[in-house]
């Protein structure tokens, strides 16, 4: 897990409580009220446009234009559905003249199958892209069909991540299992995700040390840990190897590890095949030590000698076992590394909110997944809005966008608060958030280029974004028209064994919570685009091939060049570019040779490879 320490310490610590005394007043003046119905996505666009457009006016910032219908349906049509127009969606939606076609369009996205796959992917590179389970990737076909059907059926955001903070069951049948399983069961990778996730504060500095920028302590990390101690994750020995997130209390869940060790004087008689009362590593190796026999030789062999007796295993301080399910979490002694630690209360850090110890992994789940999704917790509405926000705009109210907190000062932060309540009042609908944001004319601005400045004032134009690995395979798929096969392989985990689809994510893939001046093109991605069979072959310009198809129908060089634009960048040519392939195309001589060149030209593009 990254410590993310690039921000200077904010004053006035009590921020927090003042945000979350707000928002609570709030609540409380509906219901007293009861003023409760929500507004709908324009007039809520509205608002959000007039307070963004009046902090740029007294920062004396004048707002871009709008994009033009070109920029708009590209755009529009990579943030919703994952992937770009076709030359006559272009051309059909520049010419409807309807005033409300924009708003039109964005609603009959938002109802098709690829809005819910898109976003399904997104999430999916979220948790998995700073997953830390070496397997993680058995579980990503199943969490991907499972996000896909809760998007489609616009399940609200709270109910998402209750299921995800919560689940258990075969991991290859159960999506919801997949956010624990990709941290290995392991309490406190868990609890630094959660945060990072679903409240949007990174917490995981505080694992060994008081957070270094933030009011947050190492104790309460370490209690909010405490509500993931009794996981355990069980593996079947197949091939692909089959795994289960279980609670251990549960049937057929195993022993906890420490019930284990009580029972040292019985392992070590049944194994100690020389009789010598203590066992080696290869004794051991038919027992339920075999796993962590190293591990447990560094915490219990006292003498040193590579074996372990049942006296040392019965007298050792029980190690953390990620994974196996353990009865309490126990804050490590820094200072007494082998000393068993401070047992910890699970207890929520924002609100206070306790649990008690003892408790079932269920119940312990099920309380804290009731804690953060509560409208008590102002980070978690917050978190998703900021993120979304910055997902759509390429900047948020709060940058990074999962490094929030009451340390730190949102930019325009009345408007993310509004954004974030009325997101609660609408019962967390997702549909609605894109809906509402997209119909800001603040989406919708031309991308303009502005000098660098210290600190520049957000969100008054368009801001230039990377296209995530599976968006960007899209756009060559429908560009080029090749068929890319199975989007998964069902072979054993060998990297030359994964489709080309899971090469292109493996190779180009981001965590979206990345900044974007952080994001950066290199050559090994380059090269791969080049060397492609699929691409390499569908870019010749020969046969029934997409490029062959657009010289057949284009007998003049303007028209197919207005064409290879269309297609590959969903525009046409200015006419400076225009002249400059015309020009090209007299000096190479050879059409198809030169034709060739230029469409591998927009392929590896900036334009191409970016959202504008």
């Amino acid at each position: 897990m990254r410590c993310n320490l690039r921000h200077p310490m904010m004053l006035l610590a009590v921020t927090g409580f003042v945000a979350g005394t707000f928002w609570s007043s709030l609540i409380v003046a509906e219901e007293s009220s009861g003023q409760s119905k929500p507004a709908d996505s324009k007039s809520v666009a509205a608002e959000v446009d007039q307070r963004i457009e009046a902090e740029l006016a007294t920062s004396k910032v004048k707002p871009a234009g709008l994009a033009n219908d070109e920029d708009f349906l590209r755009r529009i049509s990579f943030d919703i559905v994952g992937t770009l127009p076709d030359a006559k969606e272009v051309t059909l939606f520049g010419l409807d003249p309807d005033p409300d076609k924009r708003a039109k369009l964005i609603d009959l996205l938002l109802t098709s199958d690829d809005y819910a796959l898109n976003w399904a992917l997104y999430w999916r590179d979220v948790i998995f892209l700073r997953a830390t389970n070496e397997f993680a990737r058995v579980a990503i076909p199943t969490f991907e069909t499972w996000m896909t059907t809760q998007l489609q059926q616009n399940v609200g955001w709270n109910k998402i991540a209750q299921a995800l903070l919560t689940g258990v069951g075969e991991v290859s049948e159960h999506g919801e299992a997949a956010f624990v399983f990709a941290q290995q069961a392991n309490a406190e990778e868990i609890a630094g995700e959660a945060s990072r996730i679903f409240s949007g504060i990174q917490l995981q500095c505080a694992n060994c040390h008081d957070h270094p920028t933030d009011k947050w302590t190492r104790d309460q990390f370490h209690s909010l840990a405490a509500f993931f101690p009794r996981i355990s994750i069980q593996r079947r020995q197949a091939m692909p190897p089959s795994f289960t997130v279980a609670a251990f209390n549960a049937q057929g869940g195993g022993r906890p590890f420490q019930q284990i060790l009580q029972d040292a004087e019985a392992i070590v008689r049944r194994f100690d095949t020389n009789n010598d009362g203590k066992l080696s590593k290869a004794e051991a190796a038919g027992s339920a030590l075999a796993p962590p026999f190293d591990r447990l030789l560094e915490f219990g062999d006292d003498n040193r000698d590579g074996m372990l007796s049942a006296k040392e295993l019965k007298s050792m301080p029980v190690p953390e076992m990620p994974g196996r399910g353990n009865a309490e979490h126990y804050m490590p002694d820094l200072m007494q590394p082998t000393d068993k630690g401070k047992l910890m209360t699970p207890a929520f850090f924002v609100t206070n909110a306790k649990g008690r110890t003892g408790m079932e992994d269920e119940d312990r789940r099920a309380l804290f997944a009731k804690f953060v999704t509560s409208p008590t917790n102002p980070w978690f509405a917050k978190s998703f809005v900021n993120r979304i926000w910055g997902e759509l705009l390429g900047e948020g109210f709060y940058m990074p966008i999962d490094d929030m907190g009451p340390e730190r000062k949102a930019r325009m932060g009345s408007v993310l608060d509004y954004l974030a309540h009325e997101f609660v009042k609408h019962d967390h609908d997702m549909q609605w958030l894109m809906r509402t944001i997209t119909n800001t004319r603040t989406y919708q601005r031309q991308v303009r280029f502005n000098e660098p400045t210290e600190n520049p004032i957000p969100f008054a134009s368009a801001v230039p974004t990377r296209l995530r690995a599976d968006q960007l395979l899209n756009a060559v798929v429908k560009v080029l028209g090749v068929d890319e096969g199975p989007r998964h392989s069902t072979g054993p985990l060998q990297r030359g064994r994964r489709t080309p689809r899971e090469q292109v994510e493996a190779l180009f893939g981001f965590d979206p919570s990345t900044p974007q001046d952080e994001l950066l093109g290199n050559v090994p991605q380059a090269l791969f685009l080049m060397n492609l069979p699929q691409i390499a072959n569908a870019l010749k310009a020969e046969g029934n091939t997409r490029l062959g198809q657009i010289l057949a129908n284009n007998k003049t060089d303007k028209a197919a060049i207005g064409e290879l634009y269309l297609a590959f960048l969903a525009r046409d040519p200015s006419d400076k570019e225009l002249a400059i392939a015309v020009d090209y195309l007299v000096k190479v001589g050879e059409r198809r040779e030169a034709f060739e060149d230029l469409a591998w030209s927009l392929l590896n593009s900036s334009e191409f490879l970016s959202k504008r």
